[in-house]
């Protein structure tokens, strides 16, 4: 008799051994439906903060705590077993020490089970992540347009027009990868600027806006799936599932208010 052997989800060390490689597939994952579906096809899914806009109406990931995303995690970790899992450490949650990231992070993989987490930041987070990564717990960077950080940044727009933000940039990929991260996001930056970073360090760089150059790229689900009203330029919408569900959901309601409702008659006719 012969035993399926079990599937091995995979590791931040497998994730960083693809710097230069094969391209790395990423989407975000707040569900266990949708994590469940993507679950064979990507390297990695990113519960992100953004789950904070996408699922809970908020105006920005300012509002997620760490319970929240606990349970965001702890729901796409149970219903997956091939992905890394990453999770995003909440605003507030890791800002103010070593020590404070190490409790807020080791609650996130304990709680959630999840492989990693991703924190934002660069040069004033690399001691962060050193302490983090030294006690065990692998970190994926965030680095260019970093949500958290919306109010100083002065709102969503893309990074990396000038020399001064162009060099600090880069400098904070170089001292993120330096301090032990595996992975970094590289987010809406210009594409020179993005090129420039994935040939510098050693990490893998996994692009959302940036450039094709990137070993690898993460987009929120929703958004390639069509399922959210307004979407970044750079993203390619591969559906129309919001135009579908309400499609299908209008087709129910003219069923229900004609009365044609589903005949339940063979059930009862089975139990005798």
């Amino acid at each position: 008799m012969s035993m399926q052997k079990p599937v091995k989800r995979r590791t931040a060390p497998e994730i960083l051994a693809r710097k230069g490689a094969t391209p790395i597939v990423s989407t975000t994952a707040y569900s266990a439906i949708t994590a469940r579906l993507v679950d064979p096809i990507v390297d990695f899914m990113l519960v992100g903060d953004s789950l904070a806009m996408v699922e809970h109406g908020m105006a920005s990931t300012l509002g997620v705590g760490l319970d929240l995303m606990v349970a965001h995690g702890r729901a796409v970790v149970s219903a997956t077993v091939s992905s890394l899992v990453v999770v995003d450490m909440p605003f507030g949650s890791y800002e103010a020490s070593p020590e404070e990231a190490f409790r807020s992070a080791s609650r996130l993989m304990a709680e959630t089970g999840c492989g990693a987490v991703k924190l934002e930041g660069g040069v004033h987070m690399a001691e962060t992540i050193a302490f983090l990564v030294s006690r065990g717990i692998p970190v994926m960077a965030h680095v260019g347009l970093t949500p958290q950080a919306v109010n100083a940044l002065g709102g969503f727009r893309s990074q990396g027009h000038d020399e001064a933000t162009r060099e600090k940039i880069l400098g904070d990929a170089v001292a993120i990868s330096e301090a032990g991260a595996f992975a970094v996001v590289v987010e809406g930056v210009v594409e020179p600027l993005a090129d420039e970073i994935t040939r510098t360090i050693p990490i893998p760089t996994i692009g959302i806006g940036a450039s094709a150059a990137c070993d690898g790229q993460v987009l929120v689900l929703e958004d390639m799936l069509g399922l959210t009203e307004r979407v970044p330029r750079f993203v390619k919408r591969y559906a129309a599932l919001g135009d579908a569900i309400t499609e299908a959901v209008q087709t129910y309601a003219d069923e229900v208010r004609e009365r044609r409702f589903p005949s339940t008659d063979h059930v009862y006719k089975a139990r005798g």
